[in-house]
């Protein structure tokens, strides 16, 4: 008994970190989110008091013992639907304008997308993902408007190579004008593409990627926040090298 006690003691001190519960993580969301937007609170407060209000006002006068069962948890589902729109922005914000916030945003694509960051990455920071799904593949660029469809032409053509005839589309990443799309709007917009070949066709591709990227030289990518400029990139790089 005092042993398994010490093993369970020993692994909850210093062995893998427990999870985050949901509680826990919706208080760290809200602290984050109230950075971007002051009103977070005053706004989600609102909605749930004014839904539960509503709520529980109509069905007093046909379910009365139901309404207040009723009327909290739809007015806490209504302040989740709003506090989750406004944590969203506010994420976008804080990393909108960053180099990776591109990547950053293809991470909420799940089931049926493959998405493959920084496939090219050039000395001014500027970055081609890479999304495989239903549509074909999309090359998604992100730095300097210009510099970025040059190197998005030539993965471009890269890619083809590989590919064949499966569809290439080709995305950049700015402030909306010009041809581009902005972080917020890039997952939906990738989302929205037709479907142009089969899963089975998606796993032939990626197998034909592979190949692709086995020729490309190892780029070591940095650990912990993205770089901000050159000299903290370089430093970073030698870093990740010296612990090779």
């Amino acid at each position: 008994m005092t042993m398994a006690f010490r093993r369970k003691a020993k692994a909850d001190g210093n062995g893998a970190p427990k999870k985050e519960g949901s509680i826990r993580r919706i208080y760290t969301a809200y602290k984050m989110t109230r950075k971007r937007d002051r009103w977070v609170g005053v706004i989600c407060l609102a909605w749930f008091l004014g839904v539960a209000l509503v709520v529980g006002a109509l069905l007093w006068f046909i379910f009365p013992l139901i309404a207040i069962v009723v009327a909290i948890p739809a007015g806490f589902l209504a302040w989740l639907i709003v506090f989750g729109r406004r944590a969203e922005r506010a994420a976008y914000a804080e990393v909108e304008g960053r180099p990776g916030a591109a990547g950053a945003a293809l991470g909420i694509l799940r089931k049926g997308w493959q998405v493959q960051q920084g496939v090219a990455v050039t000395k001014n920071q500027d970055l081609v993902h890479r999304v495989v799904g239903r549509p074909g593949v999309i090359l998604v660029g992100e730095g300097n408007v210009g510099r970025v469809r040059q190197l998005l032409a030539v993965e471009k053509k890269k890619h083809a190579r590989v590919v064949g005839e499966v569809p290439i589309y080709d995305i950049v990443v700015g402030d909306g004008t010009e041809e581009t799309v902005t972080v917020p709007r890039l997952a939906k917009h990738i989302q929205k593409l037709p479907r142009n070949i089969t899963p089975a066709d998606v796993t032939d591709v990626l197998q034909r990627l592979r190949a692709l990227d086995a020729m490309r030289p190892q780029i070591p990518i940095p650990k912990g926040p993205t770089p901000t400029t050159a000299k903290q990139a370089r430093a970073a790089m030698r870093g990740s090298t010296r612990g090779r």
